[in-house]
Order: C-alpha cells, then structure tokens, then sequence
C-alpha cells in the first residue's frame, strides 16, 4: 500500500506528496476547464502514469536481457471526450532506440500490454500503443 496525500491550494491548483518519498507534484486545470494550464491536470497524470509504466515494465524486460533501452521515447496523445466529459483515448507510440530480434520485439510489445495502468483503464477508454523501432 502506497498513501499520496492531496491538498487543495486554491485556484484550482492541487499539491499532491508521495507518502514514501514526500516527493510532490502539482496540478492545475485544464485551459478548457476553468484552469490556466499551469501545469500537469489530472486528467493528463493519467497519460503520464500510462506511459511511465509501459516504459517501466518494458525496461524490466529489457534488464533481465541484456538490452539497454536508454533513450527510449514514449508519448502519449491524451484525447478528451466531451459528454461526458472524460478521457475518451490515451493513444501511446514508443519509440526504441536499439534494433532487436523479433523474439525481444514480441516480448517487449507483450510487456508493454500487461502494464498495470492500461491494465486498469476503462474498457470505454481507447488506449492504443504503436511500437517504432529504427531502420
């Protein structure tokens, strides 16, 4: 079990601390919401752990391997819907940096699917990943 603990600091703006760590994050409104955009809102934390994970669990992957992932690239393209309004696609392209063999590449795709966090997404919610590799 893991606490984070959330305070609201007015203005829309959220500070949330890492109980184990007492790291912090911020958020803020979306532009389209009231917000001023200031920072990360809650929603796109949501793309953030998305992509964090899948690049995690395919660099346990990877150690386990022997491959060095280093500088590989994730993005993800947050659309949201409108009514109702939530998260209606978390589209994910990564971009590794190595060329493998066709055995790493399928593990590699197949971790990158079992990450928890798009393991957890609503089923309503469209989270698509593209793998790019060089050459």
């Amino acid at each position: 079990m893991v606490d984070v603990f959330i305070a609201y600091e007015g203005n829309l703006h959220c500070k949330a601390t890492h109980g184990p760590s007492k790291t912090t994050l911020q958020t803020d409104a979306p532009v389209d919401h009231q917000g001023k955009g200031e920072t990360f809102s809650p929603t796109d934390l949501v793309g953030v752990a998305l992509g964090t994970c899948i690049a995690t669990v395919m660099a346990i992957y990877a150690q386990r391997h022997g491959i060095e992932l280093k500088g590989m690239q994730v993005k993800v393209e947050k659309n949201m819907q409108q009514s109702p309004r939530r998260i209606g696609k978390l589209a994910v392209t990564v971009d590794i940096p190595v060329k493998l063999e066709e055995r790493h590449r399928e593990a590699l795709e197949a971790a990158a699917h079992q990450c928890p966090v798009h393991k957890s997404l609503h089923p309503e919610i469209e989270a698509p990943i593209v793998f790019r590799y060089p050459g």
